[in-house]
């Protein structure tokens, strides 16, 4: 095998994504604000093919219900198969107005990590949901930083 050639990425189905998106907590929603990205870290929970958030008043809640589109995207590692993963969702987020919906989200247990009133319900139901998984290099024990996750192969 040629060493410039990049092992292959490996095209996550649909299904793929909602289950790596079902076994994630915390996510990156990111918007246009101001004419410029931001990326903010938000917990979730998934309820009927979509992913919801809940959030104060402000810069995260008025780029979400304004920003079109909006983008979403968790990533992982498998130290065990040694394998990385990403799933990115894009689509529009609306503001949930209706209390039967947010009683039917709290049953999931969405509750905010951040102290606060985060008493908006934000839904983002995915036009475009990809993912993709891939082989990462063995880790150079020497040469590899003590917080990367795949010395833990090694240890």
């Amino acid at each position: 095998m040629n060493t410039t050639t990049p092992p292959p990425n490996f095209q996550l189905s649909i299904d793929q994504c909602w289950v790596l998106l079902d076994s994630e907590v915390v996510g990156r929603i990111a918007l246009i604000v101001d004419g410029h990205p931001e990326v903010f870290p938000v917990n979730f929970v998934l309820q009927r093919r979509s992913i919801v958030f809940r959030t104060a008043g402000g810069t995260k809640l008025w780029g979400a219900i304004t920003a079109k589109p909006v983008a979403f995207e968790i990533d992982g590692y498998d130290s065990h198969e040694q394998t990385a993963w990403s799933v990115v969702a894009r689509g529009e987020a609306e503001l949930i107005e209706d209390q039967a919906d947010k009683d039917a989200v709290d049953e999931l247990l969405l509750e905010p990590w951040q102290p606060g009133e985060k008493n908006y319900y934000v839904r983002l139901a995915p036009k475009a949901l990809t993912g993709r998984r891939f082989k990462v290099n063995n880790p150079d024990v020497w040469h590899t930083r003590l917080a990367d996750p795949r010395r833990a192969s090694f240890e």
